[in-house]
Order: structure tokens, then C-alpha cells, then sequence
């Protein structure tokens, strides 16, 4: 597969043509930039288990594995993966939302940032974000090709800062900031941008025993339930530096 890509100078980081865009979180799984109607489902549960990690297929220099772009399908060659080594969307511990096909280019140069709603019913848990970049279907890849730009997670106790612990009150709506690494992507037309929403990327990160006893000093795990809101009063959103058509051009 070639993705592209080519080199460009710029005086600052970001770009000053990049503008954050804020892309929503819908129940019905889409990924807009319309903000959520009352009318809608405000929240979708899954189960955590960390027995059962979510594993990590790809990712920044500090996969702890092989780094990269892989399509995010389990596979006998990554630690966690299990046969039939299915797509981890089809987790049922991964919500994915996405946009519709779209219809012209779109370039993100710059910080990503996921600002998220979400509850659990333990005293702690994780939540991840990683990106996507989705393509359809082709001959080299009849299946389409989910591809992994960048990721990030947050542990519930550290909400407010790594120097802070505080764990969490079961069932509480709290706000969780994200911040995976930059990135530079030019998404296609016909592609999709996803963001998929968990509890877990193993080994790339430590598995969170839900707990909250020290921190790898836990003598057990626990199964919890998280919840992800995406109302209009807790509008789970990605942020995304978005370059206008003007200057995607130039």
C-alpha cells in the first residue's frame, strides 16, 4: 500500500491554516460535524474486562512492538489477538464512530484532541482514543484497510493531572481530555475518519485492574461497565486540525 505523502516546510506548529474542527460522537456509531440533538440516545455502555485487553496493533515509537500503520485487524503475530482474528472494531469493548464516505480531500496537520464524557462503574478505569483512517475496499484489499494514525489514553485517577490522583465516583459523568500524538494526514476522498473509544491498547499500555488499589501492586481485576455519553448536554467530540480546501492547495 502507498498512503502518499510528501515533505513541507512551515515557519510554526501548527500551521496557521490549520483550524480545530470539532467532528461529534452519535449513537447511531456516525462521527459529524453536527453537534448532538436532544432526540438522540445520550449514552452506549460496554464492558471492560482486563482480563481480555484490547491489543495493540501498531501505533507511535513507543508501541513496545512493531511501530506503524497496520490495519486494525487482530492477527497471530501481535500478543492478545485471538482467532478468528477479527477486526477489533467488531469488539464489542471498542465503539467506533465514523464519518459518512466523504466527499473531497480533507488534510488534519496538527495537535489532536479527544474531549470526552464518560462514566464508569468502578472507582477506576481507562479510556482510550486512537484515530483512523478508513479505506474502502480495493483490489490489493478487498476487505478495506483500517489504518492507524495516532492514539492515546487516560487513567480516571489521573483525570486531573499526573500529579494528582483521585479516584472515581461509580456512575459519576466526568470529563476526560485526550491528547494523542500530532499528526499530518491526508485523508482521501471515499476514505472515512474514525475514532474508536475503549478501555485498553496492550501492551502499548498497561491494563488498568479497575480496582484502584497502587498501581502495580494489584492483587485483583474487575470487570466494570464504562460509559460513553454523546448528548447535547455531554457532547463526546474529536477535535481535529483541519487545513481549509484554500490552503490544502497551496
Amino acid at each position: 500500500m502507498f498512503h502518499g505523502g510528501e515533505w513541507r516546510d512551515a515557519a510554526q506548529w501548527p500551521p496557521p491554516e490549520s483550524r480545530p474542527t470539532a467532528y461529534y460522537f452519535h449513537p447511531d456509531g456516525t462521527l459529524s460535524a453536527e453537534s448532538p440533538k436532544a432526540s438522540e440516545r445520550e449514552s452506549t455502555t460496554y464492558t471492560f474486562d482486563p482480563a481480555h485487553p484490547v491489543p495493540t496493533i501498531g501505533g507511535g515509537v513507543s508501541a513496545r512492538l512493531r511501530d506503524g500503520a497496520f490495519d486494525q485487524r487482530e492477527r497471530p503475530d501481535f500478543p492478545g489477538s485471538r482467532p478468528p482474528y477479527l477486526p477489533l472494531g467488531s469488539r464489542r469493548d471498542v465503539l467506533v464512530f465514523q464519518t459518512e464516505p466523504l466527499a473531497q480531500d480533507i488534510e488534519v496537520i496538527g495537535p489532536v484532541q479527544v474531549d470526552l464524557y464518560a462514566a464508569s462503574t468502578g472507582v477506576d478505569t481507562d479510556f482510550t482514543a486512537k484515530l483512523i483512517d478508513v479505506y474502502p475496499p480495493s483490489p490489493s484489499f478487498v476487505r478495506g484497510f483500517d489504518m492507524n494514525l495516532t492514539d492515546a489514553i487516560i487513567r480516571g485517577r489521573y483525570r486531573g493531572g499526573v500529579l494528582k490522583q483521585e479516584l472515581l465516583t461509580p456512575g459519576t459523568v466526568y470529563s476526560f481530555t485526550i491528547r494523542p500524538f500530532d499528526t499530518a494526514n491526508h485523508f482521501k476522498k471515499g476514505h472515512r475518519i474514525r475514532v474508536d473509544i475503549s478501555s485498553s491498547n496492550f501492551p502499548r499500555f498497561d491494563v488498568n485492574p479497575n480496582t484502584g488499589e497502587p498501581l502495580g501492586a494489584n492483587r485483583r481485576m474487575l470487570t466494570v461497565e464504562n460509559t460513553v455519553h454523546h448528548s447535547a448536554k455531554y457532547p463526546s467530540r474529536i477535535l481535529l486540525p483541519i487545513v481549509t480546501a484554500k490552503h490544502a492547495k497551496e
